[in-house]
């Protein structure tokens, strides 16, 4: 059976139209319907759909309908929006002027187990897990591709609860019991043989468009590079390090039909058309591993795409291609210092600071803002990030003027160039191999910034930072060079809660599990130093 992901999620009735508490797996989906007359038969088209739509959607209703996670908000619990949140103001990238109840704790690396958002985004990847749990139950021999699909699904949110909190529920059925605790490494020798076992399963990995079938659904491609970030953090997750695997599966990606988007139309560059409106039509859907599927019209939400754009912008930066324009989130001086490491940014529009920076990825805007986060309540203390936009490239015109088309790419394979850069100068004594140089040189050459004769690990850990910056992926960098929490040299401004920087304990590179879930599970032990 050929299915074809589009834009438009088939909403799941009955059995996941009822709002989730906030305990994990805790008979989440043993629920029966209230009327008799409901129809239980289970649809497998709406519940695959629905297993996609949790990273994407808050609920089945759109941006303001029903909420999957109960407590907060949908816009909040948005999966793109604290994957942000945990990732990126917990570092040397971001900082939020907003006073919401959790933000503060993020900018200065002070969080505990009661932590609102933490939570939220617990939730939200337990819920994932639920729901792909389910249809494995009941479908899971409806279709062996859409099965290895699922598994995959859920292989990725235990990715990041195994990433995030370390030692975790775990459960492969939908059950009222409570779940068992499953150690980190327990938990990586599980996800390492899940994701080896269904890759013969998935379909061939191919550049799509988001005209044809298979846009937004993960296919081998979406498994080896997931394989490759495992084995990229190994150390981490197991204290046994894995550089040649990540090479290995990493360059399995680089040699895929997907590739590097690289035709900038004049107007935008290449790097730039990556992230705006009509990114899944204007030709770079073909770095496109995993996107996020958003439209402004069929499947809107406030904690993806247009949480990125809004967050991001204030109306003096010109038009973001929305009407949302939230002045929060903006950068680090610390972010600007990768691209201007002489402290020389100009105060001036983006166009001019991508002339100064020469490099396409240098989207900022300094106009009216100071270089130096002095006030952190103050948006305009700190450069703007321009990342993010829903202007289309070719002219057009968006489907909506509040809510947004912007795809966004969870996975792409500029991730695969990094990580094989970096894993075989790892397995070379710190030093970047020939074929390493290569992979950074052509990250570079997109971005048309200048070839250097040679790069060190420090080097490649600010090259993760120029590409990838505000894409939810910094902590994990920073902890695996050893940057993170702890007694390290690494500092940034207000890391710690101070301006100048500090360390702050090592026990934070693991969140505390949300205290909720601990006193719902007797089976669970909180994390170590909270």
């Amino acid at each position: 059976m050929k299915l074809k992901y589009i834009k438009s999620i088939i909403p799941v009735t009955a059995l996941l139209a009822v709002t989730f508490g906030i305990t994990s797996c805790v008979g989440d989906l043993d629920v029966t319907p209230i009327d008799p007359s409901t129809n239980m038969t289970p649809d497998a088209v709406g519940l695959f759909n629905k297993c996609y739509a949790n990273l994407a959607m808050p609920g089945n209703g759109g941006a303001n309908g029903d909420c999957d996670i109960s407590r907060l908000d949908g816009g909040t619990t948005g999966f793109v929006r604290q994957l942000f949140n945990a990732n990126e103001l917990t570092t040397d990238e971001s900082i939020c002027c907003w006073g919401d109840e959790g933000i503060s704790a993020f900018n200065f690396n002070s969080w505990s187990a009661n932590h609102p958002m933490l939570a939220g985004f617990y939730n939200r990847l337990y819920f994932g897990v639920s729901v792909c749990n389910h249809y494995l139950e009941v479908m899971g021999d409806y279709d062996a591709t859409m099965t290895a699909e699922i598994r995959f699904l859920r292989a990725l949110h235990y990715y990041h609860l195994m990433d995030g909190w370390g030692n975790v529920p775990f459960t492969l059925v939908v059950s009222s019991e409570a779940p068992e605790q499953m150690n980190r490494q327990d938990l990586y020798n599980w996800l390492e043989t899940e994701l080896l076992e269904i890759v013969d399963d998935l379909s061939e990995p191919k550049a799509k468009k988001s005209s044809e079938a298979g846009y937004g659904r993960a296919d081998k491609a979406a498994a080896w590079l997931l394989l490759a970030r495992l084995y990229l953090n190994a150390e981490v997750y197991t204290g046994t390090a894995q550089w040649e695997k990540a090479a290995q599966y990493a360059k399995m990606v680089m040699d895929s039909d997907y590739s590097l988007f690289e035709n900038g139309n004049g107007t935008y560059s290449a790097y730039q058309m990556l992230f705006m409106g009509n990114n899944g039509e204007n030709g770079a859907s073909c770095e496109a591993i995993l996107p996020l599927l958003q439209d402004g019209v069929t499947t809107t939400s406030w904690g993806t795409s247009l949480f990125l754009i809004a967050s991001t912008f204030m109306a003096d930066m010109g038009s973001c291609g929305t009407t949302e324009t939230w002045a929060g989130n903006r950068a680090r001086q610390d972010l600007i210092m990768k691209f201007f490491p002489n402290g020389d940014a100009p105060n001036g529009t983006t166009e001019e600071m991508l002339a100064a920076a020469r490099d396409d990825r240098a989207l900022f805007w300094g106009k009216d803002r100071t270089l130096s986060v002095e006030t952190p309540t103050e948006f305009t203390s700190g450069f703007s990030v321009a990342k993010f936009s829903n202007v289309y490239s070719d002219g057009g015109t968006p489907h909506n003027s509040q809510f947004v088309d912007m795809d966004f790419f969870l996975m792409r394979v500029a991730e695969a160039y990094l990580t094989y850069a970096e894993a075989t100068a790892r397995t070379n004594g710190g030093t970047v191999t020939g074929e390493g140089k290569a992979a950074i040189d052509a990250i570079r050459s997109r971005a048309h910034a200048s070839i250097r004769s040679s790069y060190t690990l420090n080097d490649i850990l600010d090259e993760w930072a120029r590409e990838f910056y505000y894409e939810g992926r910094r902590r994990i960098d920073l902890i695996r060079y050893g940057y993170y929490g702890g007694n390290n040299s690494y500092t940034w401004q207000w890391k710690g809660g101070t301006i100048t920087g500090t360390m702050f304990s090592p026990n934070l590179n693991v969140f505390a599990i949300p205290s909720d879930d601990l006193n719902a599970n007797s089976n669970l032990v909180q994390n170590p130093g909270y």
